[in-house]
């Protein structure tokens, strides 16, 4: 069996010696840091998500935290969205791009106040970008990664739990939106978020010493309702269209063909990187690129113990008849749908003809269908 090797560049977080006695059976690197992949029982990973309650380790959705007199100005000019309206405990979907506007990342980013801003980063080395942007345009803000992670609380019942620890006021929480608040003394900021459409809070513990302590804390309130631990589910994630920034994009792609359009403003008054760039994109006739659902017809493997249909290690071709017109990025064998769906970037023009294409599999192509994203809304 092959192993996988640890190293001090490859960090655990304060709530990996909780994992391994919750039965953590695989791993994967994100943000230079181990992320629980599977607990040993995919079916009650995705039972407790759809149905229940399940708790996740994902501390390695690091932060960036922007301090000081400029934070504001800098969040901005790093972020292609209008933030002039954007308040004090309020989150905000956004889109960082590279001058080219090229996608960076796709974090949450928060506003602690006018002079403390934290991305919540997907997995790419945002810090040393944000350090080398701050520090060229001058602005006068301190860019770190702070010491927070965060635990997610994800599924129909989370409220429930919730609402236990931390009272009814947590209800009135709209998504994106969140609070500076402890529990037991454990200093921490609570959230309505989470990566998937299941419904959940993501807490950000403020002291990295006392993980475990928060950790058993939640699976103590959890008790009543089921609560087991889980990680973010590549099926339901399949299943309700969240985009997977690294999985689902090319090294060129932009918000446009990632599905972020609505995310991204290029009228506004603010200046920001890319912008110049997404604006003549736009101008010389959107995307070429289109983010959308694929139907896989017969023939394709089904889920082998509720695992993914198959390894999909690298893209995989989509063709129609001999012209690849793009890759297949994420598979999964869906039990509510009852059949195996997949994401995937198509050129746009196919997109728009309605024309059946062809997936790649292990048993060779089979014909398929696109369709919008999600496929359960």
């Amino acid at each position: 069996m092959t192993q996988f090797a640890l190293s001090p560049r490859v960090r655990t977080s304060p709530f990996h010696r909780s994992t391994i006695d919750a039965g953590l059976s695989a791993v994967t690197v994100y943000n230079h840091m181990m992320l629980p992949a599977y607990f040993g029982d995919f079916e009650a990973e995705y039972d407790r998500l759809i149905n229940g309650v399940a708790l996740w380790d994902v501390a390695a959705q690091r932060q960036v935290q922007l301090a000081g007199p400029d934070a504001d100005a800098c969040a901005q000019y790093l972020t292609a969205r209008d933030l002039t309206k954007m308040k004090e405990g309020q989150g905000k979907y956004v889109a960082m791009c590279d001058h080219g506007g090229r996608l960076l990342n796709d974090p949450v980013l928060m506003k602690l106040s006018d002079d403390r801003y934290w991305f919540s980063l997907a997995d790419n080395d945002m810090l040393l970008w944000c350090k080398a942007v701050a520090a060229e345009r001058g602005f006068d803000v301190e860019v770190t990664e702070p010491d927070v992670s965060p635990l997610a609380v994800q599924g129909p019942k989370a409220e429930r739990v919730i609402v236990d620890l931390f009272g009814e006021s947590a209800r009135s929480l709209k998504y994106f939106w969140f609070t500076e608040t402890e529990l037991d003394g454990i200093p921490l900021v609570l959230c309505r978020s989470g990566w998937s459409k299941q419904g959940g809070f993501e807490l950000f513990l403020q002291d990295g010493s006392r993980g475990d302590e928060l950790w058993a804390r939640i699976m103590a309130a959890g008790g009543p309702y089921g609560i087991g631990p889980g990680a973010p589910n590549p099926v339901e994630r399949v299943e309700s269209g969240l985009l997977s920034y690294g999985s689902d994009t090319e090294p060129d792609s932009n918000p446009f063909e990632a599905g972020m359009a609505r995310f991204v403003d290029v009228d506004c008054e603010p200046d920001y990187i890319g912008k110049a760039a997404l604006q003549r994109m736009l101008a010389e006739g959107g995307p070429a690129r289109l983010l959308v659902g694929v139907y896989m017809d017969s023939g394709v493997p089904g889920a082998v113990s509720g695992v993914e249909s198959w390894p999909l290690l690298q893209r995989t071709a989509i063709w129609v008849d001999t012209d690849v017109v793009g890759s297949l990025s994420a598979v999964a064998y869906s039990p509510r749908l009852e059949r195996t769906i997949g994401v995937g970037q198509i050129e746009r023009r196919i997109v728009e003809l309605g024309v059946p294409v062809r997936v790649e599999t292990p048993i060779g192509t089979t014909s398929a269908t696109v369709t919008d994203l999600p496929f359960i809304r």
